[in-house]
This record gives structure tokens, C-alpha cells and sequence, in this order.
């Protein structure tokens, strides 16, 4: 039985002359409009755009948290499946008879630095060690934070939030794209994705609205990478300098200040547009190769000098854990805890305090005893057996609070994130069979993510576990913590060459990581074409100069973390775009079932369909 075709007739109108050239004029206006926006409002009324965008999300926090958790398991139970089938999995995304475009060794390394960069700079050290003192069986009072008990479950939620989910969200993008775009021969842009559920309404307002949306969430998810990435980069440059006007020293430890954040924008921004002007075969490759290298280095000195066999024996039991929890790991959501349902919970003797209690009970950031001492009036006076009670009542409200804080933060950073990175996926893995795909850009970078969180955030664990850090490394700030165990761990001449060679690694991610947003934003709003001109990369390296910076000002009002108008905002975007990857699951397996009938009946031919 003969089957119908599939829709290929994709149509972006692009303008022909003028300064948009090239370009579609509506994807281009909608997507700067929002932006700067955005920009206007943050520059002009900071304290305003801080609270209403916090506000907003956790409103969406409390309405979508669960949303967000299932989804994501969805999106790697998906992969597997596609992966597993034969059917599936077996089928080559390119031409008959056409070879790899890029060796094993040059797409892997290209895919790795693309996914992460910068971020694994950052949260190495930071994610094992934070989680070391906050995770849910911390949260649910069974171990102790900070202890040798807390290691298993630090790791098992460190493996979560940079493993097998992190990385299918990236490829359920890229897999998408590079379906159609090689066994179909359409555009890489976001809305080819959808074509199969919607054919030629994609060539209309709707494909419009999925690639500003692409856009959008592509601004945001690269913001804030490039936020937590010039924070580690100013604090790197105290280490090395000193210089206090870039931070602010009123604190319990050093931290960036907004003086020195934005100065640091401005440097990494102006080399990043430099760099993506140049082109993807000057600036992009060389930097990269540069990444590739330093890095190893880095890896290296961690092995030779860190606790590199605690690591290792760290890695073994982490991943089996990891493994065996996976399936809870990707669909135990929590909702929010209302007041009654607290309320319900408590004993006769705590009911009539429910008010009083209620704050530090579901407080995901703090500890019974946290809770004990804030208490005031009649509720400080409950017995201690109605206090314990009390604080257990409150317990789905921390783990609501925690999941949503921290696995549903890392999940909208990865979707916001996954149309820049997919995109990249897409474009170099032509003549790949989908399982090969799959596993190669979902299984193996994880490995090597769980290495570096494992040899570097293991060597900061156990310097604390020793007694050797005494609480340094805990103490100093996310972006800090890599310089603080390298003190611990080396001294001398060799510590100042290593941490002057970590400043430019992060520089060179960071470049890497704006430059190469750039040129994906323009491909999207060029439909598909990769080569633009430069007047464009300028004007988005600006746009996005500007959103980074009046973020991090509007975060900062109040005194607040200045990473939380960016973190915010980019909840917010990734929400929709996170529904368009639903559609894109649908759509794909709609696509590969038809084609496999097409196969069958012979309709699909040695040519790409139609």
C-alpha cells in the first residue's frame, strides 16, 4: 500500500535587500522587540523586573515543577526507545552510501565542548559539594549533611542533574533537526521539527512564533551561562590580581561585585563578537582547540594532585547508584505543600502554631535546629517530640522547595540551552546512523561529565572529609570554589601558572560559548543558512551584552544574588519552548513510523523523501 508523502515544502520568506537581507523580517523584529524589552524594563525599573520575574516563577514553579520533572524523563525514556528498535535505530541521516562528515574523535570533542564549557568549570566542584550538603535524603532528615553517609546521595543527584537527562534534552532537539535536514533535505531551524504535525502551517505565524521562541530561550539559556561564567572569571582575576574593586568584600566570603561583573562583560562580549565575526574556521576552531587543550591540563593536575583513587572508587559506587535510582530520578516530582495540607499533618498539640510553624518546616534551605531557633511566642515553648513532629509534617514542602529550586533550575538551564546546542548536534552528524546519535551524544558525554564532577568535586570532598580545607571550600562562593581547593591542593609558583591558565580557559569558554550563540541565532532567524554577515552578529553580540548586563544590575538591587533576575528569567522562557520539545517527541516518532511504512512498500526510495 502505497503511502503519502511527507510535507518537505517549507517555505521562510526572507527579505531581499536591505538591512535585513537574508534574514526573515518577522522572526527578526518579534525576537528583538522581546528582548529589548526586556532590556528597557531591567535598565529602567530593576527592582520592578527582579520581583515581577521572580514572582512569575515561582508561580510557574508551583503550576509546572512536576510538568518540568516528567517531561524530562520522558525525553530520555524516549531516546532509549528510538535507540533500542531496530527499525529506529538503525536508520543512516544522510544520503545512501554518504560517509561521516567528522571522525568519532573531532565530533565528540565538538559535542562536549558545545554542551557544557564553561558550565563544568563553574559546577565541578561546586554541584558535588553543594548537593554534599542539600539533597533530598538530606532534606528528609536521613543523613546528615556534609558527611560521609551525604556522599551517596550527593552523587547520585549530581550524576542526575548532569547525566542521561541533561543530555537528552540537548539531543531530542538535535535529533529532530537532523532527522529531517538529512534524510529530508529541509532547514535546520526549530520549525522543521514540527512539520509533521502541522505541514504548511509551519510556513506561517506559527513557524514564526516556534523559531522566536527557539530564539528566545536560546538568549536566555547562553545568559546565563556567561553570568555564572564571568562570576568564576572575576573571581579567578582577584586570585591573580587582588584588585577588591571588582568584588564585594562585606560578606562572610568574597564575591563579585557589579562593578566588576559588567567590566568583565564587556571584555568577554567584545572578544566574542570579535571572534564570531571572524567566522566558525578561524575564531571558533582555534579557541576550541585551546579549550580541548587547557582543559586537559587542568583534568591532569587534579589527577596527579588531587584525591584521584577516592575519586575513582567515588565514580564506581556513584554510577551504579545512579543507575539503579534512574527511573525515580526521572519521574518523582513534587507539588506544593498549601497550608492546610500542613496543617492536616501536625499533631493536636502543633495544629493551633500551624502559622508559626509553617515557614521554617518547609523551608528546603534549612535544618531542624535552623528551624528550632527561629521559632517565637507559644510555638518556641511545643515540646521537643511535637517540634520533631512538626518539622517531619513539613517535609513534602522541602522537597517541593528543593526540587524545584535546584533539578528544575539545572532542567529549564538545559531546555533553554538545547535549541544552541542541538542545533550544533545537528549540524555535525551527518551520515549517523540514530543510534548512533543517541548513544553517542547522550551516553558518553555523560561519562565524561560524571569524570570531571568525580576528580575534581572529589578531590574538594575529601579535602573537607580530611579536615585538610577546614571549611574553606564549603564556605567561599559557587564561582570560587575551584580556586579555593586548587589553594588547598598546590602551592607556589605552580598554583599561580594553574589558576592563570583557569582565568583563560574560562575566558576561552566563555567566548566560545557567546560567539557561537550568535551564529546560532542568526541561522534560526535566517532559515537555516549558516553564512550571514556580520552586521548581524554584531547587533545580536550587542542585544545580548545588553540582557546579560541589565539583568545582572536588576538582580542586583536590594542587595540580592545578581544571578537571580537572569536565573529567573530563563525559567520563564524555557517553559514554552519545553512544550514545543514535547511536540517535537511526537512529531519525530510520527515521522519515523511513516517513513518505516515508506520503507516497506518501497516508497521510500535511495533519494531523500520528497
Amino acid at each position: 500500500m502505497s503511502v503519502k508523502p511527507p510535507f518537505t515544502d517549507l517555505e521562510i520568506n526572507r527579505s531581499t535587500q536591505g538591512f535585513y537581507e537574508g534574514h526573515s523580517l518577522e522572526i527578526a523584529l518579534l525576537s528583538k522587540a522581546i528582548m529589548i524589552g526586556l532590556v528597557i524594563w531591567a535598565l529602567v525599573s530593576p527592582a520592578n523586573a527582579n520581583g515581577v520575574l521572580g514572582s512569575l516563577n515561582w508561580q510557574i514553579l508551583e503550576g509546572f515543577n512536576s510538568f518540568y520533572i516528567i517531561i524530562v524523563g520522558f525525553f530520555a525514556f524516549f531516546l532509549f526507545v528510538v535507540a533500542a528498535l531496530p527499525q529506529t535505530g538503525k536508520r543512516v541521516m544522510g544520503r545512501p552510501g554518504a560517509g561521516k562528515e567528522f571522525s568519532n574523535f573531532s565530533w565528540f570533542s565538538m559535542m562536549f565542548g558545545a554542551g557544557l564549557g564553561v558550565g563544568l568549570m563553574v559546577f565541578a566542584t561546586a554541584e558535588p559539594l553543594g548537593l554534599w550538603g542539600s539533597n533530598p535524603i538530606v532534606v528528609a532528615g536521613d543523613v546528615a549533611p556534609n558527611s560521609q553517609e551525604a556522599l551517596q546521595s550527593a552523587y547520585r543527584y549530581t550524576f542526575a542533574h548532569y547525566g542521561f537527562h541533561a543530555w537528552a534534552i540537548y539531543v531530542v532537539t538535535g535529533l529532530s533537526l537532523a532527522y529531517y535536514a538529512y534524510t529530508r533535505d529541509m532547514p535546520l531551524t526549530i520549525r522543521t521539527a514540527l512539520t509533521p504535525l502541522f505541514g504548511g502551517l509551519m510556513n506561517g505565524i506559527l513557524g514564526h512564533i516556534v523559531d522566536v521562541l527557539g530564539v528566545v530561550a536560546t538568549i536566555l539559556g547562553v545568559s546565563v551561562t556567561i553570568g555564572f561564567g564571568i562570576s568564576q572569571f572575576i573571581d579567578g582575576m582577584y586570585a591573580i590580581t587582588g584588585m577588591e574593586w571588582m568584588m564585594n568584600i562585606t560578606g562572610d566570603a568574597p564575591t563579585p561585585g557589579t562593578v566588576g561583573l559588567i567590566a568583565g562583560l564587556i571584555v568577554i562580549m567584545s572578544l566574542s563578537i570579535i571572534s564570531a565575526v571572524s567566522g566558525v574556521g578561524r575564531g571558533v576552531k582555534y579557541l576550541s582547540n585551546l579549550n580541548l587543550v587547557l582543559s586537559l591540563i587542568l583534568l591532569f593536575t587534579f589527577v596527579l594532585f588531587g584525591s584521584f583513587l577516592f575519586a575513582m572508587t567515588t565514580y564506581a559506587t556513584a554510577l551504579v547508584d545512579y543507575i539503579l535510582n534512574f527511573v525515580s530520578l526521572s519521574f518523582g516530582a513534587y507539588g506544593p505543600q498549601s497550608p492546610d495540607q500542613f496543617t492536616a499533618a501536625l499533631s493536636a498539640e502543633a495544629a493551633p502554631y500551624a502559622d508559626a510553624l509553617r515557614a521554617g518546616a518547609t523551608n528546603a534551605w534549612g535544618s531542624f535546629d535552623g528551624f528550632r531557633s527561629g521559632l517565637e511566642g507559644e510555638a518556641a515553648n511545643l515540646s521537643e517530640d511535637a517540634l520533631k513532629a512538626a518539622y517531619a509534617a513539613g517535609e513534602p514542602g522541602r522537597q517541593f522547595g528543593w526540587q524545584a529550586g535546584w533539578t528544575t533550575f539545572y532542567w529549564a538551564w538545559w531546555i533553554a540551552f538545547s535549541p544552541f546546542v542541538g542545533l550544533f548536534l545537528a549540524r555535525i552528524s551527518r551520515g549517523r546512523t540514530v543510534r548512533e546519535f543517541i548513544i553517542g551524544c547522550v551516553v558518553a558525554p555523560a561519562l565524561v561529565c560524571f569524570a570531571w564532577m568525580t576528580i575534581l568535586g572529589g578531590t574538594a570532598i575529601d579535602l573537607e572529609l580530611t579536615g585538610g580545607a577546614e571549611g574553606a571550600i564549603i564556605g567561599a562562593s559557587n564561582t570560587a570554589k575551584l580556586f579555593v581547593t586548587l589553594g588547598e591542593m598546590i602551592s607556589g609558583g605552580f598554583l599561580s601558572a594553574i589558576t592563570i591558565m583557569c582565568v583563560v580557559l574560562i575566558m576561552t569558554f566563555l567566548v566560545t560559548s557567546a560567539d557561537s550563540g550568535i551564529l546560532v541565532m542568526n541561522t534560526i532567524m535566517s532559515g537555516g543558512d549558516q553564512e550571514v554577515g556580520n552586521k548581524h552578529k554584531i547587533v545580536w553580540g550587542v542585544i545580548l551584552t545588553a540582557v546579560i548586563g541589565t539583568l545582572l544590575v536588576a538582580g542586583k538591587s536590594g542587595g540580592a544574588d545578581p544571578m537571580e533576575a537572569l536565573r529567573n528569567a530563563m525559567i520563564i522562557g524555557a517553559l514554552p519552548f519545553t512544550m514545543v520539545m514535547g511536540l517535537m517527541c511526537i512529531a519525530l516518532a510520527k515521522a519515523m513510523y511513516r517513513d518505516g511504512l515508506r520503507s516497506k512498500s518501497g516508497d521510500l526510495a535511495t533519494e531523500p523523501a520528497e
